[in-house]
């Protein structure tokens, strides 16, 4: 979020920054996270701010892209032009009456952000490609339980279970937070 916001919000805006920075983010969406969270954990050595970075930096233009669509819109309206041709100054105008509406929007993709980040994660504790295995996790608490699957396999399924759970869990707290968050949903329900 602190990367993508400022980014979005620039690329929202101003138009020759645009497609420079949407490129880049397309180049970034054009590998699949799980495998560009790999290959940033294999080249650089694997702890806690590696395994960081590799859930990152995948995630950073989906929320620019998020970003720049709300801006897109909202730079349109009445109230920015108005701002603009009063002489606010352009930061004033990006952070002032831009950043307010990406905050909503922002606050639900961080939920299934949040989700994303801890089944990636599982994936690479589970593949070894994690945060070392003196640390439980989920992926590594199933990856040790691996060994002995034919024998117990609850030590795979009950891990397994609980991070359904609890990225379902998030999830349907993104989604509740979008209902509350949408004026559009909350016209809707108000009016049945």
């Amino acid at each position: 979020m602190v990367i993508g916001l400022p980014l979005g919000i620039l690329a929202g805006f101003f138009r020759g920054l645009d497609s420079l920075i949407m490129r880049v983010m397309d180049g970034l969406m054009a590998i699949p996270s799980v495998l560009l969270a790999i290959a940033i954990v294999s080249l650089i050595s694997a702890n806690l701010w590696t395994v960081m970075a590799a859930i990152t930096i995948p995630e950073i233009p989906r929320v620019v892209r998020l970003v720049r669509s709300v801006v897109l819109s909202a730079r349109e309206e009445p109230y920015v032009e108005a701002a603009v041709s009063l002489g606010s100054s352009l930061t004033t105008v990006m952070w002032r009456h831009l950043m307010p509406n990406t905050l909503a929007p922002l606050i639900v993709m961080s939920t299934y952000i949040c989700a994303s980040a801890i089944l990636t994660e599982a994936i690479l504790s589970f593949l070894g490609a994690g945060i070392g295995t003196e640390t439980p996790t989920w992926g590594n608490i199933m990856s040790e339980g691996r060994t002995y699957f034919l024998i117990k396999p609850s030590l795979i399924f009950w891990p397994g279970i609980m991070l359904s759970i609890c990225i379902l869990s998030i999830n349907l707290l993104g989604d509740a937070a979008r209902d509350r968050l949408d004026p559009r949903l909350q016209k809707r329900g108000g009016a049945q």
